[in-house]
């Protein structure tokens, strides 16, 4: 096996760090034994020389950080916020709300179950019949999540936390496949990459971020950095979702607490 000498275990950790904003700084064994494979399928005998093919061949990114993320999720999450989705934010939007335009992003989305899980909340609070615009982005920078995510093909383990009723209305069980979700929900959902790192291509603000178990792979000030750019990506009033293993600094941005992982945008 190949391994990571000090100087490319660093040389790797702020590369990452400063390219997607995760922090592997003590994840030596976990970068070795998930990039070992892909140094051997390309017969590269170094981690070096595997740095330099990074450098020069951008595709590469992409095999990369799909080895190196974990994306272990299923539906009705950390389902709080599912229920305050419900009880609060779509009565408050749909008082106030005249255009019938509800903007919500996943961001993190990994292989879809909170964006799709959202829709469902949505759908029946609106109806099957409703004029109301309420598709979510969802974005991640693994090109193999979003694949999956598209596909919409999840094991039973993923559905074991649904509402009574929602497995039989909106997913069909195939044959030694799983369960593959209707396409009335998969339609409400468009997923793109995105390096939450970048600059955020959006010229209209949300109502809702979802940013949830994410930022836990972050630096304190790669943190505080996002979570600013998450605040003047959403509108006055909007809400930031984030997972209840996480928290914010206030005196950095100027979210209002709500809650547990729930802040809103005064």
């Amino acid at each position: 096996m190949i391994h990571l000498t000090d100087q490319e275990f660093q040389e790797l950790v702020t590369f990452i760090r400063q390219k997607f904003g995760i922090n592997l700084g003590k994840k030596r064994l976990l970068i070795e034994a998930r990039l070992f494979s892909v140094l051997a399928e390309k017969n590269i005998s170094s981690f070096t020389e595997y740095f330099n093919l990074l450098r020069s061949n951008p595709e590469e990114l992409n095999t990369m950080i799909n080895r190196l993320t974990t994306n272990h999720t299923f539906f009705m999450r950390e389902p709080r916020h599912f229920e305050f989705l419900k009880d609060v934010i779509l009565p408050e939007i749909t008082e106030n709300r005249p255009d019938k335009c509800l903007r919500i992003w996943s961001a993190g989305c990994s292989t879809g179950e909170e964006a799709y899980t959202a829709v469902m909340v949505m759908k029946d609070w609106f109806g099957l019949c409703s004029d109301w615009d309420y598709r979510i982005l969802a974005t991640d920078i693994s090109t193999r999540v979003l694949e999956a995510a598209q596909m919409g093909i999840y094991s039973a383990e993923s559905l074991q936390n649904l509402p009574t009723g929602w497995e039989r209305k909106y997913f069909r069980k195939k044959e030694d496949q799983g369960y593959e979700l209707s396409d009335e929900i998969k339609k409400e959902v468009i997923f793109r990459s995105l390096n939450l790192m970048e600059r955020f291509p959006f010229h209209r603000p949300f109502d809702l971020i979802f940013c949830r178990n994410v930022m836990i792979y972050f630096d304190q000030d790669t943190k505080n950095k996002l979570v600013q750019k998450f605040y003047h990506s959403l509108k006055s009033g909007g809400y930031l979702l984030i997972g209840h293993s996480e928290t914010i600094q206030r005196e950095i941005v100027p979210f209002r607490y709500i809650e547990p992982s729930i802040y809103q945008k005064g």
